[in-house]
């Protein structure tokens, strides 16, 4: 029996109240595969505030008092959607954001630890410009936030002058070799779309990887292969330089421990050592 058959078998007979609200049970009970779970809550919360309204007047016959009082509520919900559903909204969201950036950076790190630092040091004394690249993200310990922007400004912009016959090449795909299931490891990592750099990153990662695996020998390459190479090499040194500077921030500020390990470390400054003299 369809919905308008109920209402009018309601309309049309003259049922009881007991009878009519068994039928609209029974019509509610029609209607569960119509609608979700919210769309129930939503009329039952409704009919609630009916009822206790109801209840209201039946108590204190005073319609007046309901209709000021109502059109109080109504005139508040505007401000009440403000406040609930656009600040606290997005102050949740935020804060769940946050959390979630917290989670990569430890993502972030393992990667830098397992294999961007050791890809940072062993490329840069191959670039023509290594000195001009050194002086840009050479972190020390009073740099501010201006120093990292400024940097970062530099990374973005990063023109990488490499030649591939001056770096070995199968040295590069014995390394790319070694930490590919780590790096597969990472893309499935779930954390990686609320961070479209670090995912650009290990996409360029990934594929000088593939690029070196496929051929069957690095000696004597064609003068365009290795510029084709050179091309990878540069894309993927861009991109770590830029989320590591911004990973080195992010330790500046949360993890100081961490940060000066890295200032020990990091192969833009001359004799860096691990150990404090």
């Amino acid at each position: 029996m369809s919905d308008g058959n109920w209402a009018s078998i309601i309309v049309k007979q003259n049922w009881t109240m007991s009878e009519a609200f068994f039928l609209l049970g029974l019509l509610a009970i029609s209607m569960r595969k119509r609608f979700s779970f919210f769309v129930y809550l939503a009329i039952g919360l409704v009919a609630l505030s009916g009822l206790l309204y109801y209840v209201h007047y039946l108590i204190f016959r005073d319609p007046h008092h309901i209709f000021i009082y109502l059109l109080g509520d109504l005139a508040f919900l505007p401000l009440e959607a403000l406040v609930v559903v656009i600040i606290i909204e997005r102050l949740l969201a935020r804060r769940d954001r946050q959390t979630k950036l917290e989670k990569l950076n430890m993502v972030v790190g393992a990667f830098f630890s397992e294999i961007g630092n050791q890809l940072l040091q062993d490329l840069l004394p191959h670039f023509d410009n290594r000195s001009e690249i050194s002086s840009h993200l050479n972190v020390a310990q009073n740099w501010t936030r201006k120093d990292f922007r400024k940097a970062d400004k530099f990374a973005h912009q990063l023109r990488v002058e490499v030649d591939c016959r001056n770096i070995d090449l199968g040295a590069l795909k014995a390394l790319l070799e070694e930490k590919r299931e780590f790096l597969l490891t990472l893309l499935e990592n779930p954390s990686l779309l609320e961070h479209d750099r670090f995912t650009d990153l290990l996409w360029a990662v990934t594929h000088l990887d593939e690029e070196l695996a496929v051929r069957s020998t690095l000696v004597d390459l064609p003068e365009k292969d290795l510029e084709h190479l050179a091309g990878d090499i540069k894309r993927l040194y861009d991109h770590l330089a830029s989320e590591w500077l911004d990973y080195v921030q992010h330790l500046k500020l949360r993890y100081p421990f961490l940060f000066s390990l890295v200032l020990r470390t990091h192969p833009f400054q001359e004799g860096q050592s691990p150990v404090i003299s």
